[in-house]
């Protein structure tokens, strides 16, 4: 793979985490659920159609990406967001139609992420997402996105069902312990980069728990919102968010704003 941007230097094209980055990202996830389950299911598209139409849009976003040299808030956050639903598409393929158990399908995906951390670290000697200034650097980063998304929809499901937690209980878990990753980081010295990697593949399971809890029936454990109104909700909220940091710039880095 080229190293190199096509043409012009190449900004970073990754957000500063800040509060906003967190708070889309953990809406990207809950959509990502609720949507996969609204395609599928409300709008009976079936999960091998809702595949593959969602991982076409996701490519041609993704190709949209790459070809940029700086961090475009609109389009990052799209891929962002197609990427949740397809993570959530893949564990559901492999549960639902392969009948994969979500034990297996947990752990074929940390491995499956570590692996990539493993490739991107002996590649790149970093996996700071401050410094993906180059093609190579945002594919491992994509695909470490994608392996998250996948990682955290099956080991949500395993803690929600599988071990019959409930929705709302698994999303109080999982919050839980992200908030014990930001107490290590912030008092205990835990490495930044390893608390952000920590964090971003909890905030998927915390935010589809949320997504199950406020779309599911009643009698499921949720609060019966359907898909519908839950994804339309998160979804214009993160339109919202989005078009205020494009219009303030608040989560542009440094290079970038200097180089405008």
């Amino acid at each position: 793979m080229n190293d190199r941007p096509l043409s012009g230097p190449m900004l970073n094209k990754v957000p500063e985490v800040i509060l906003y980055f967190w708070i889309i990202k953990i809406l990207c996830t809950t959509v990502g659920e609720t949507a996969a389950d609204y395609l599928n299911t409300t709008m009976r598209f079936g999960l091998t159609q809702t595949t593959y139409v969602m991982g076409a849009l996701l490519l041609a976003v993704l190709l949209v990406q790459l070809a940029l040299r700086k961090y475009v808030p609109g389009i990052y956050w799209l891929a962002v967001v197609l990427l949740s639903i397809v993570g959530t598409l893949i564990t559901d393929n492999l549960t639902d139609h392969f009948g994969v158990s979500l034990v297996t399908t947990t752990l074929v995906f940390t491995a499956a992420l570590a692996a990539v951390f493993v490739a991107w670290f002996a590649s790149e000697r970093t996996l700071s997402i401050r410094t993906i200034r180059t093609r190579r650097r945002e594919a491992f980063y994509w695909l470490a996105v994608l392996f998250t998304f996948a990682l955290g929809t099956a080991a949500g499901d395993l803690a929600a069902e599988h071990f019959s937690l409930g929705y709302f209980p698994s999303a109080i878990l999982f919050a839980a312990v992200i908030a014990g990753v930001g107490f290590a980081h912030l008092y205990m010295e835990m490495d930044a980069i390893l608390a952000f990697w920590i964090a971003y593949v909890l905030t998927r399971p915390f935010g589809a728990s949320v997504g199950d809890w406020l779309s599911q029936a009643r009698g499921q454990g949720g609060l019966g919102f359907g898909t519908t109104t839950t994804s339309l909700l998160f979804l214009a909220t993160i339109l919202a968010l989005v078009t205020y940091l494009t219009a303030t710039r608040k989560d542009y880095g440094a290079a970038v704003k200097n180089a405008e």
